[in-house]
């Protein structure tokens, strides 16, 4: 890929400021603004070529990527705390799973993408970023091999509720739990969940910057 020129948003001293603000309103060290705009950049850069996600202006990819990622933060990070697994299914260009791993280096990411340009990128990053604690899977999410391997899966605008446990159920260990994002809470999704499967809580989130509703829906074995 070409070097940063002055169309990245790593190179625009103007939008530190919004995502430090953001850290800052989500209790998140501002030290972080740093990597997370390497890894925007990176983005930007491959996006420019490939297409990884429809949200091209800068200030709307803080928001919508970067910051709307990092809201779950506090539902992962005791998680993170003991050195526990989160497999990202349908991560596309890495999100949630890239700022989570970021922002929380004690929690081992598995990124989960079948596309093939996505996975490129999400290599690239995973190796320009040096994030020890995160790796990709390029696979469809049925077909990942690992069984009973993780702590919990998350999943943002991936597929209803049902659908998710459908594909990646499997991978959860005995006591896991899903961690989906989702916008207003999915009432329908709820009804629909498969048996042995029930909502544990809900966990509105606050999306600095972001109007409209945004809900953590947490789902466990019943």
């Amino acid at each position: 890929m070409s070097t940063a020129t002055s169309s990245d948003p790593g190179s625009d001293p103007a939008l530190q400021q919004p995502l430090r603000d953001g850290l800052r309103a989500l209790s998140l060290d501002e030290s972080l603004a740093k990597p997370l705009m390497a890894y925007l950049s990176l983005l930007a850069r491959w996006n420019r070529t490939y297409n990884l996600t429809a949200v091209r202006e800068p200030r709307e990819m803080i928001t919508r990527h970067l910051l709307d990622s990092l809201a779950m933060h506090g539902a992962v990070a005791p998680l993170a705390a003991r050195g526990g697994s989160l497999a990202d299914l349908g991560t596309g260009p890495g999100l949630p799973g890239i700022p989570l791993a970021i922002a929380l280096p004690g929690l081992q990411v598995a990124l989960v993408e079948s596309n093939g340009k996505k996975a490129r990128f999400l290599r690239e990053s995973v190796r320009t970023l040096k994030l020890a604690n995160a790796r990709v899977i390029e696979a469809r999410i049925e077909a990942v091999d690992e069984a009973g391997s993780f702590d919990a899966i998350t999943a943002r605008a991936l597929a209803t509720l049902p659908k998710i446990l459908e594909l990646g159920g499997h991978l959860l260990a005995p006591g896991g739990r899903l961690l989906a994002m989702k916008g207003v809470i999915p009432q329908d999704e709820i009804a629909g969940l498969p048996p042995g499967w029930a909502v544990e809580r809900i966990e509105p989130l606050a999306v600095p910057g972001l109007d409209g509703e945004r809900h953590l829906v947490v789902v466990a074995r019943a």
